[in-house]
């Protein structure tokens, strides 16, 4: 019987050599949301150059931009850069990528395509590739209108594996002694380095061998099999798989089996790399009464004062103050789901918006609004992350992150999808 592949060579799009790629590539577009600041500068650095700026939604936008006119844009503007030739494609390959992130470690990774057959983002699913954590089902449908009639596809989707000997990714580094870079480069706004070289047709088939392996192992070890967990991009990814699902009723099962929509294109990393580092999330809330606020979670989830850190406890800041709690009455495992299943329903009951945080100095500076209240919170171990999901299903939405902003994945590689 012939075994199942869980990551797709693809033809890969890349800038060709007369674009400046430190201003093609921007960062994923759910970052710095409540920093219009950091987009403008991305806007004005971008103008009149290629770039995937043009390509992208920042959703920093998504309520201050017409949507449909946007979307339209974008679409329109995939198709020139095809017609003006901005992309050189690099056929039926994997790209080994290095990421050099703001303190100097580096985070390693393979480019290729993942089928979306092998993915599920409902709850208690049991395929090989999982959400982490919750998939907001209302953040979904206007992702989809931004993809279903797109012509590229510009991932920001990282896929975990969990690879503790570390024998997979990291020895495709042995390359770099061999081959000249596909790319090579400064990221914009001091975001560190990428770069990339194609992985040689023998080391594929090698690396197609490893993920059987340890597919094998996952299902020997675990009730419930599941060779990559989806670390960032979840709602993109989770996005394309609707896309394809929609796609399915219209087309023979013949036509399916090479369509590139069932196909999407990630960076697949090691759990155990060196470089990841998994921050917690942190809840700022706008337009709020910060001392009602306060008073409601205290009611709901039993706060009492707490000095030091632990399970359950986390901070409460606000312009003039931070204090420490801990939850007394706690609606999940997870610190994270607790406060959050309680700020859903206290803005469903008394408004406010909520935005998610990397980095508790911004928490602070953002603080400093009125009517503006802070929560910082712990953040779970990278070791819990594949039992918690396999045992419990995916996490609370916004759970952690791999790194601070400035370490997300840029956009740079690109893929046809129609």
């Amino acid at each position: 019987m012939k075994q199942p592949l869980f990551l797709y060579p693809a033809d890969i799009l890349l800038p060709n050599k007369q674009i400046d790629l430190s201003k093609f590539s921007v960062i994923a577009c759910d970052q710095y949301t409540s920093q219009p600041d950091y987009w403008q500068r991305v806007k004005q650095s971008t103008q009149h150059v290629p770039s995937a700026y043009h390509l992208i939604f920042p959703e920093v936008d998504l309520n201050t931009q017409p949507f449909a006119k946007k979307i339209n844009e974008i679409n329109q503007q995939m198709e020139q850069y095809l017609k003006d030739c901005v992309f050189d494609t690099i056929f039926n390959s994997l790209i080994y990528v290095e990421r050099t992130l703001k303190n100097g470690s580096i985070r390693k990774g393979i480019i290729g395509m993942i089928d979306l057959e092998q993915y599920d983002y409902q709850k208690g699913a049991q395929s090989s590739i999982r959400a982490t954590e919750e998939t907001v089902l209302e953040r979904i449908p206007p992702r989809v209108q931004i993809r279903k009639n797109a012509c590229l596809e510009l991932p920001h989707i990282m896929l975990l594996m969990d690879n503790p000997k570390q024998n997979i990714i990291e020895p495709l580094g042995q390359i770099k002694s061999k081959h000249l870079p596909l790319y090579e480069f400064e990221l914009m706004e001091q975001s560190g380095t990428l770069s990339g070289w194609k992985i040689p047709a023998q080391q594929i088939e090698q690396l197609q061998t490893a993920l059987q392996d340890l597919a094998q192992i996952t299902i020997s070890n675990q009730e419930q099999s599941m060779l990559f967990a989806v670390g960032d991009g979840n709602h993109s990814l989770a996005a394309a798989k609707a896309c394809y699902e929609e796609l399915k009723h219209t087309l023979s099962k013949e036509e399916l089996k090479n369509h590139p929509a069932r196909y999407a294109l990630v960076e697949i990393v090691n759990l155990h790399d060196n470089s990841l580092v998994f921050e917690a999330i942190h809840r700022v809330v706008f337009d709020v009464d910060t001392e009602h606020l306060l008073h409601y979670l205290t009611q709901t989830l039993h706060l009492a004062p707490k000095s030091c850190v632990c399970e359950q406890s986390f901070i409460y800041q606000t312009k003039d103050k931070q204090l420490h709690y801990t939850i007394g009455n706690p609606f999940h495992s997870l610190i994270v789901g607790s406060l959050q299943h309680c700020l859903d329903q206290y803005i469903l009951e008394f408004g406010g918006t909520i935005d998610y945080i990397h980095g508790e100095s911004v928490v602070a500076q953002l603080c400093q609004q009125p009517n503006t209240a802070g929560l910082i919170l712990p953040c779970i171990q990278k070791s819990e992350l594949f039992p918690t999901v396999i045992k419990e299903g995916s996490l609370p939405r916004k759970t952690f992150s791999m790194g601070e902003a400035c370490d997300k994945r840029f956009y740079l590689e690109a893929r046809k999808i129609r």
